[in-house]
């Protein structure tokens, strides 16, 4: 049993059970994965891979339980090659961090800086997406830290830890109609809006105040980019609706801005990271430069509870012994 095998049934599950895909993921041949896929079945005694001829169409009952394993034994494996890093480097090394666009251009630079000053001699290096693309970033291993308002949650795999507090505002041109005066929901209906995409920056808590109002927004143009956003209320397409962190007065000359939290609510940007995952010391200084109140103690307190929970959370040594007690546990013998 080697890794090799594992990671090919890992990328043939992650690419569709296309042997060709996976291939190219890994860098070799679909003959070759084909191989450490067969290799390794016969090793275990069972069959991890239903068969149509020789395509794959998907995970028996036995591979199907034993997946999970299998990634948490090579998610251990890199964390072994990671707790060996940090001995021989403790600052130097790469940081792969996913925001979304409004956190990377409003919430992260005063944080990158401090962390660049700290540690210059880590690279960094910054993913944009969605809060989804985010976290599935976060799971496949692209990217070290997630951060965003929506989605990080959802994902039992990742522990999410809140950052900050912070509302939407309500943008228009100098002289508008809705900067004077009380900022109803009813007002705000009557003019078209620019504002975030489903699933972004806190759209949901948008749509539950029209929707709880009984109203109907009149959505003239979303963007997942509040500098677009602006973009399009200074053209006078319509009124804004931002995170309070995306004005900036002293930029945003041709805007004013008015709180709408009473509208809307109060949003709560979380930083994410897989569980399981050994974090090396300047990814807890990211962390604490970006939240202050997420020391690496406390952040520690969340990893150390989150692992305990976790039913497969075991050392990589205890995985690798499960595998290979694979065959007492199969469903079904592997044919030819």
């Amino acid at each position: 049993m080697n890794f090799q095998q594992l990671r090919s049934v890992r990328e043939a599950v992650r690419c569709g059970f296309n042997l060709t895909e996976a291939a190219q993921v890994l860098h070799t041949s679909q003959p070759g994965v084909s191989r450490q896929i067969r290799e390794l079945e016969d090793e275990l005694g069972i069959a991890l891979f239903a068969r149509l001829g020789k395509r794959l169409t998907g995970l028996t009952a036995p591979g199907d339980h034993l997946l999970p394993i299998i990634e948490r034994v090579l998610l251990e494996s890199r964390n072994l090659r990671q707790a060996g890093q940090e001995f021989l480097a403790q600052e130097e090394g790469y940081l792969s961090i996913a925001a979304t666009h409004s956190q990377a251009r409003y919430a992260l630079p005063v944080a990158v800086q401090e962390f660049r000053r700290r540690f210059p001699n880590v690279r960094l290096h910054l993913h944009q997406g969605s809060p989804k693309q985010i976290a599935q970033m976060l799971l496949e291993g692209e990217a070290d830290v997630g951060i965003a308002t929506e989605a990080l949650s959802d994902y039992p795999q990742l522990v999410a830890l809140p950052c900050y507090r912070w509302t939407h505002s309500l943008i228009a041109p100098p002289g508008h109609a809705l900067l004077e005066g009380p900022l109803t929901i009813e007002r705000l209906a009557a003019y078209p809006l620019v504002t975030y995409d489903s699933g972004f920056t806190g759209r949901t808590r948008i749509d539950l105040a029209f929707t709880a109002a009984g109203l109907k927004p009149d959505l003239a143009i979303t963007a997942m980019d509040a500098d677009v956003i602006k973009t399009y209320v200074e053209l006078g397409i319509g009124v804004g609706i931002v995170a309070n962190v995306a004005f900036e007065a002293e930029r945003d000359t041709r805007l004013r801005a008015v709180d709408a939290g009473h509208l809307f609510g109060i949003n709560q940007t979380k930083l994410a990271v897989r569980r399981g995952v050994y974090l090396r010391a300047y990814v807890y200084a990211f962390i604490e430069a970006f939240a202050p109140t997420l020391t690496r103690a406390a952040v520690d307190e969340e990893l150390g509870g989150s692992a305990a929970e976790e039913p497969d959370a075991l050392p990589a040594a205890a995985l690798a012994q499960l595998l290979a007690q694979a065959p007492n546990t199969a469903i079904a013998p592997q044919t030819r």
